[in-house]
């Protein structure tokens, strides 16, 4: 497990958390922060899929802001993070995004690449499968997938959502449903944050089938 430097088309840079897999990668991995930086969650996703098997890149994606940012499951936390996230065109986060794709690529061999993602890593792994090289993308409640609906996957993707998240309408839900018949959906009887086990909202029969299925769906896309 490793830090490293990407740089976006437009000369940011940006930290990123690297963890590789023993042996040979059978893939490499693009994982999205939530609201509250590249933590100890995330980085323990990302071992986690290293353990699986693949290249995991986590980027930091407040570094456009400020640096290095982790911040606590608090309500100052969330506050914070959503004012930043605010802060953050589209534009940039997809530069940002496209920069860690290639890093993924380039360290697990050249081969292909996915993209997992939660909270509001879950939108931007949805704004990766439609403009970023990815051959597979998994997003746990992005609330913002439904703003970005209007977009269009450029490989497979699924999506979790929790059917208790008062931030995200299971109206929406269905119109991202009827918007994408194609995308594979998953409704779960949980709230927002569902699978993050430093949350109060962690639940975890919720999120071992979430875990599965997007296991499952990563090795069927990705090898």
């Amino acid at each position: 497990m490793s830090e490293t430097t990407l740089q976006a088309a437009d000369g940011h840079r940006l930290g990123a958390y690297v963890a590789a897999p023993e042996g040979t990668p059978r893939a490499g991995l693009v994982v999205v922060q939530e609201i509250f930086g590249v933590n100890s969650h995330i980085r323990g996703v990302a071992d986690d899929y290293a353990v699986q098997g693949y290249t995991a890149v986590a980027p930091a994606l407040f570094d456009r802001r400020e640096a290095g940012l982790e911040l606590a499951y608090d309500e100052a936390g969330t506050a914070r993070g959503r004012a930043l996230r605010a802060e953050l065109s589209w534009d940039a986060v997809a530069q940002d995004v496209a920069a860690a794709v290639e890093h993924a690529r380039e360290a697990s061999g050249g081969g292909l690449v996915g993209i997992v993602g939660y909270c509001w890593g879950g939108s931007v792994a949805w704004l990766g499968a439609c403009r970023s090289e990815v051959a597979a993308a998994v997003g746990y409640y992005g609330g913002q997938v439904h703003e970005l609906r209007g977009e269009t996957p450029r490989c497979p993707v699924m999506l979790h959502f929790g059917e208790r998240d008062s931030l995200i309408p299971l109206e929406q839900v269905k119109e991202i449903g009827i918007a994408h018949p194609d995308v594979a959906i998953h409704v779960y009887p949980a709230e927002h944050g569902f699978n993050c086990d430093r949350r109060g909202s962690y639940e975890a029969a919720s999120a071992s089938l979430a875990r599965e299925r997007s296991l499952a769906f990563f090795t069927r896309h990705l090898g």
